[in-house]
């Protein structure tokens, strides 16, 4: 009963981003929606921001790339084309006053990815983590960059492209970044 309530939630969730922003979604129009009680609501979830991570990471989920070379650009490619189809949930959670838990999410979704990456490049190398973490920093704040502008562009952008420009941005920076701070 309790992932039938729970996944009842969710859908139910979803369909109200589809027609109203998240900021406007309150626990009683939820459970008002969903046929169940506060106290229901509130046995599953602590607040309407905790069912938002939950229902982001398993929206989202499925776009983890665990391996940077071969997967996070096609990845990223199906990320953004499943955002320009879902647009208007998008922009209702995007445009709310929400955001912050959007960036938020797409830098804990980045941060292993990048960092990693950047270890395998320097790997046999000499250079201390702090640096390796400031080197996938950098491309972390450029990700969330690119899909921040994504968004501001109306999804307008050609995803493919924009990808494929970005990949060659990073291998460039992450290659020089390392061969500048081997030496110190």
């Amino acid at each position: 009963m309790s992932n039938f309530t729970q996944n009842a939630i969710r859908q139910t969730f979803t369909e109200m981003l589809e027609d109203v922003p998240f900021d406007k979604i309150t626990v009683t129009a939820l459970t008002k929606a969903c046929h169940i009680s506060h106290n229901t609501f509130y046995y599953h979830y602590k607040d309407i921001y905790e069912l938002l991570d939950i229902w982001l990471n398993e929206e989202l989920g499925n776009y983890v790339w665990e391996e940077w070379e071969g997967g996070w650009e096609e990845n990223t490619k199906a990320l953004l084309h499943r955002c320009k189809d879902n647009a208007k949930i998008v922009y209702h959670i995007f445009n709310s006053l929400s955001r912050d838990h959007m960036e938020r999410y797409v830098f804990s979704l980045t941060n292993d990815v990048f960092f990693q990456y950047v270890c395998r490049k320097a790997e046999g190398k000499n250079i201390p983590e702090e640096r390796l973490r400031d080197i996938s920093d950098f491309c972390r704040y450029a990700f969330v960059g690119f899909v921040l502008r994504f968004f501001w562009n109306n999804m307008e952008d050609d995803i493919d492209t924009g990808v494929e420009k970005l990949s060659g941005l990073f291998l460039g920076f992450v290659t020089q970044a390392i061969e500048s701070s081997s030496g110190h």
